[in-house]
């Protein structure tokens, strides 16, 4: 359905250490490197962040988040670690999500702007 997604972020090089090292594990890699944007895809981009002075405030209880797919539960395991290691705090450890789905493997991240992320694969 989306072609991408775009979202603000305060501080653009921040924003570049955490998903150069969050995604490249889920085999997504920076696609466009801009003074003010990054665009993240695998074949083409479907992430951008642009730097802005007024991003939307995360909201825990919004109910927003971004899931990622991962091709196996190595990939999401190597996302979580890799995310926390750049800078993001746990939101759920990586593991089965049996109240989704009797295979839905998955781990949860908030990124350094407070967006909450995912990975998910579901095997």
């Amino acid at each position: 359905m989306f072609d991408h997604v775009s979202i603000g972020v305060a501080d653009i090089a921040r924003s570049k250490k955490f998903y150069d090292a969050a995604l490249k594990p889920l085999g997504f890699s920076l696609l466009s490197d801009g003074e003010s944007s990054l665009g993240y895809g695998e074949k083409a981009v479907q992430l951008w962040l642009g730097a802005t002075k007024k991003p939307v405030k995360a909201d825990m209880e919004s109910g927003l988040h971004f899931c990622f797919f991962a091709k196996d539960r190595a990939a999401v395991d190597a996302f979580h670690a890799a995310a926390l290691k750049a800078g993001g705090t746990d939101n759920g450890k990586p593991g089965v999500r049996a109240d989704y789905g009797p295979k839905y493997y998955a781990a949860f991240a908030i990124d350094p702007d407070g967006y909450r992320i995912e990975a998910y694969c579901g095997s």
